[in-house]
């Protein structure tokens, strides 16, 4: 069998759309993870960015950390911490946040670094404080290039998400593991396939988010 034929067989199989091991509780699962994980990375990332690019202090030691995150491997991330902590979902979240935080980080300053500085020295001109100039003078401004930083992490966390089923969880990750092991292709090939959609449909969600929070004067720039 090619690949179409393991994709139609397994979403033609009606036992592949119930109970705790059908595709919506799956699905649901995978999106439950990537999603708990890009809110803590973004609460990570992004104040540390801003207040970082607003200042312009720290560039170095973003550019460090970044780097240094994005050398350190998901999977052994994910057992190391599975040996210190032990199982459950603070494991699985410990790489996936360590795997998103440097792409919002590093993309949020350099979003605000390369505002044009007129408007902002005008705001200072006017009086504005800093923090009134950050959120009303630069985040617009920088609004597009932090969503793009927020997308790359979403994206790689949708991808990476699948190594909760290592741990005994769920989400889409669980039909690759045990169609590996159980030899089953036809699942396999499934679950790639969901987790492929699923990169799809974030990348719909934030390309609507950035038609209505962007405005159109920025956009066009």
């Amino acid at each position: 069998m090619n690949v179409l034929n393991f994709v139609q067989a397994f979403f033609s199989d009606g036992a592949h759309w119930h109970g705790y091991d059908g595709i919506p509780t799956r699905f649901l699962e995978h999106v439950r993870y990537a999603a708990l994980a890009l809110a803590i990375a973004a609460a990570i990332g992004l104040p540390v960015g801003l207040l970082t690019g607003h200042t312009g202090r720290g560039g170095n030691a973003i550019a460090f950390v970044a780097n240094a995150a994005r050398a350190l491997p998901s999977f052994g991330l994910l057992v190391l911490a599975v040996l210190l902590i032990g199982f459950g979902l603070l494991p699985v979240m410990i790489p996936l946040v360590v795997l998103a935080v440097p792409p919002i980080l590093v993309t949020t300053y350099e979003a605000v670094r390369t505002v044009d500085p007129a408007p902002v020295d005008a705001a200072r001109g006017m009086g504005m404080r800093e923090s009134r100039i950050l959120f009303r003078v630069e985040v617009p401004v920088a609004l597009p290039l932090i969503l793009s930083g927020l997308r790359s992490a979403a994206i790689q966390i949708v991808s990476t998400a699948t190594i909760a089923a290592y741990v005994s969880l769920g989400g889409l990750g669980r039909y690759i593991i045990d169609g590996l092991y159980q030899r089953n292709y036809e699942k396999v090939v499934g679950g790639a396939t969901l987790v492929a959609l699923l990169a799809l449909v974030t990348l719909a969600l934030f390309w609507a988010v950035g038609r209505l929070a962007v405005s159109p004067g920025v956009r066009r720039r």
